[in-house]
């Protein structure tokens, strides 16, 4: 692997992609290595900081926060799988200059898909008007210019993306 060096494994695309579920996995592909592993997930975080708003400025200061948190673990040699919306591409760019080992993963399920997903019933409140500010309806995703890997979690299985995914980290000697 890194040779305990850590890692920082960055999860990004819009709600119901995929981020969390295959971030998940990952972690315990990982931790069943023997590997020191931390999840940051944006719905746990903001359950224990929920005053952490959702505007253009709060979203970069949470995503500031969170890369400055995942850095200080990957300088302790612990692969941190982050999984956060993230939608701005300059958060997500000072999040990669903070880390040493930074690999951003794009979760591109695509809006369609994500809607037809919808588990916490978000997108469909966001086009009644009950949520402003919600990323891919009436806030933006800035989609990665040049992501490490590119995910597509429509029409495959967990198992069949983590393949995926595992596969990239190993060519990226990431993992071994």
């Amino acid at each position: 692997m890194t040779g305990g060096s850590g890692c920082v494994i960055w999860f990004t695309g819009l709600s119901g992609a995929g981020k969390s579920t295959l971030a998940e996995a990952l972690g315990g592909y990982i931790r069943s290595r023997g590997e020191k592993v931390e999840l940051l997930d944006g719905d746990i975080v903001r359950k224990v900081f929920p005053q952490t708003g959702f505007s253009k400025k709060e979203r970069d200061e949470h995503i500031r926060r969170m890369g400055y948190l995942a850095s200080i673990l990957e300088r302790n040699g612990v692969f941190v799988i982050a999984s956060f919306i993230s939608p701005y591409r300059e958060s997500r760019d000072f999040v990669r200059g903070l880390c040493k080992n930074f690999v951003e993963v794009y979760v591109s399920t695509s809006l369609a898909e994500c809607e037809k997903r919808d588990v916490k019933g978000l997108y469909r409140r966001a086009r009644a008007g009950e949520i402003s500010s919600f990323t891919g309806i009436d806030d933006p995703y800035e989609v990665p210019p040049s992501p490490e890997i590119t995910i597509d979690t429509a029409g495959e299985s967990v198992e069949e993306s983590l393949e995926s995914l595992v596969n990239k980290l190993k060519s990226l000697n990431i993992l071994e």
